[in-house]
């Protein structure tokens, strides 16, 4: 418990100390539920751990499936709209921040989930779905559509999601930039003002 609330006040400036996250976090009541709820569901006693789970929900606005292995020091930033899915594999030191999706694509049985690794990140909104696996200290942009593996110590970003860092560097993708662009078009100005004068 003491743990749990560390995370708290280390990651997020607003809490106010140990009551404050104690009574105010949702992201931290979740976790405790889910503790709770995991733990029946490891007993067979599905049925009890869902039904738990969903009063969770109603309290906290996150979805945490009973079956889901979250791992030590999970902090939940916010925590509105979570979904986190039966079959996903939450490492430690993990960061998931508001409507965060950890999620199914409808094509997968079985491990049908992310595994998301020690020190991830994962930022609002952003979307990891299908059995896929996220590195270790990789990082999630806001808004990301992630649909296949990342690379430990990758950050990715867009929809889909494409890695543009990997351990501290930039990454160029096979996407013209600008100058790629404007170059381009001045060779098609150049092409139409040879055609528009007879030039082959």
């Amino acid at each position: 418990m003491n743990e749990d609330i560390a995370v708290i006040i280390k990651n997020d400036p607003a809490t106010q100390g140990f009551w404050d996250a104690f009574f105010t976090n949702p992201g931290l009541h979740a976790i405790w539920m889910h503790r709770i709820t995991h733990f029946l569901y490891k007993k067979k006693l599905v049925l009890v751990s869902k039904i738990i789970a969903q009063v969770a929900r109603f309290l906290t606005n996150i979805e945490i499936h009973p079956g889901a292995v979250v791992g030590k020091r999970l902090f939940i930033d916010h925590g509105a709209g979570i979904v986190i899915g039966e079959t996903v594999k939450i490492g430690d030191d993990v960061v998931l921040f508001h409507g965060v999706t950890l999620g199914d694509t409808g094509k997968h049985k079985g491990k049908r989930h992310p595994t998301i690794n020690d020190g991830v990140m994962i930022s609002t909104g952003a979307k990891v779905l299908g059995p896929i696996k996220v590195g270790m200290d990789a990082k999630v942009g806001a808004g990301a559509v992630v649909l296949q593996d990342v690379p430990p110590g990758a950050t990715v970003v867009g929809v889909p999601a494409k890695v543009v860092r990997l351990n501290g560097r930039t990454v160029g993708h096979a996407e013209p930039n600008m100058d790629q662009l404007i170059e381009r078009i001045r060779m098609l100005e150049n092409k139409i003002t040879k055609l528009e004068k007879g030039e082959s």
